[in-house]
């Protein structure tokens, strides 16, 4: 396949995601909307009583604008973009008319990723500009957060919303069902993964844990999903290269494999 063609078929795969509007909208809000409300309620709260409440930026605030945009309401973005990328062909019923075009069924797969990477990174750039504005220019007397952090955490957040997108493309590709794909993901982001963090007894076995890994990847404060776990960043990149690599190749055996 030809990269001209290869890109026309990213392009077209954009389309389809892009054209679910009540997924991309609940996708801005879980990222734009969450962070502008964020910060527009800590700056409200500053501007009524400005002895009580502090400044609505600085580094601490930053901070947690960035746990926001990758192990909450972030990665529930890159979530419900992932896998109505991998389950969009065949809720639509275009798997077969597809298949028996000729294409192949690797390049099928192959396209999702790119396409739900843009659409996720999109969103996620502009809700990262808005805490990197808000962060500075609300930092009052506050300390700001340095250009060298502001980089180093703008891209563990992309980091982690586009390893959540890809396990999404994977495992939606996988089931072929949305319910089943987000009820999946979501309960392990939001519950089992946090829960199976906090059972010291598992020791090193939590390492494995996808938000452990990224913790340790993280700038400046530890991330709460880690619960005191350390581990290397070469080790790190290691287990979160292994859940890429594990998902995409799930993902594309089972487009190959799957009934037309």
């Amino acid at each position: 396949m030809t990269t001209t063609i290869f890109i026309q078929m990213v392009r077209a795969e954009l389309v389809k995601v892009w054209r679910r509007r009540s997924i991309i909208g609940i996708s801005a809000f879980f990222t734009i909307g969450v962070i502008l409300l964020y910060f527009g309620i800590q700056e409200i709260q500053h501007l009524a009583q400005p002895s009580r409440y502090g400044p609505a930026g600085g580094v601490d605030n930053f901070n947690r604008a960035t746990v926001l945009l990758s192990v909450f309401f972030g990665s529930l973005s890159a979530i419900l973009i992932g896998t109505e990328a991998g389950t969009t062909d065949l809720a639509s019923g275009v798997f077969r008319d597809l298949v028996v075009t000729g294409r192949e069924r690797l390049w099928l797969f192959a396209v999702r990723v790119p396409a739900a990477l843009i659409i996720t990174m999109g969103l996620c750039f502009v809700a990262l500009g808005i805490s990197i504005a808000g962060g500075v220019a609300l930092s009052g007397d506050l300390p700001a957060p340095s250009a060298s952090y502001i980089i180093n955490s703008a891209l563990w957040v992309c980091l982690a919303e586009a390893v959540l997108c890809v396990i999404a493309v994977g495992l939606g590709s996988l089931t072929g069902s949305r319910a089943a794909s987000l009820t999946a993901l979501i309960g392990w982001q939001v519950i089992a993964g946090r829960l199976l963090a906090m059972i010291t007894f598992l020791g090193s076995a939590r390492d494995v844990i996808p938000n452990i890994a990224l913790g340790a990847l993280k700038p400046g404060h530890q991330l709460p999903d880690n619960n005191g776990v350390t581990m290397g960043a070469g080790l790190a990149v290691v287990i979160l290269a292994l859940w890429l690599f594990t998902w995409l190749a799930v993902g594309a055996w089972r487009t190959r494999t799957r009934d037309a």
